[in-house]
């Protein structure tokens, strides 16, 4: 993926990734991005070739769903404890 390109490289990243990871053809992948077919299937044939494994798109996918839903928990926590703490100190100023 070197040389001048009308596309921004995280936009080929993206591209690649989800060419990878779709089950759609990627003649309707390209498509739906707006970028020739051909240039798809030569960005994912590069990639494959460089040290990016497309495996590792589906474990970064998978750890990526793991850590949003830590987040999520995280935050709820966040939010039980911060009410809890409202609780009490109105309850310590009786």
């Amino acid at each position: 993926m070197s040389g001048k390109s009308k596309y921004p490289e995280q936009f080929r990243k993206d591209a690649i990734a989800l060419a990878v990871s779709s089950d759609r053809p990627l003649r309707q992948v390209a498509r739906e991005l707006g970028v020739n077919h051909e240039t798809l299937r030569n960005w994912v044939r590069t990639a494959g070739q460089s040290q990016t494994v497309p495996g590792d798109v589906a474990a970064d996918q998978a750890e990526l769903r793991e850590l949003r839903k830590r987040v999520a928990e995280l935050e709820l926590e966040k939010d039980i404890l911060r009410k809890a703490a409202a609780y009490f100190a109105k309850e310590m100023g009786r």
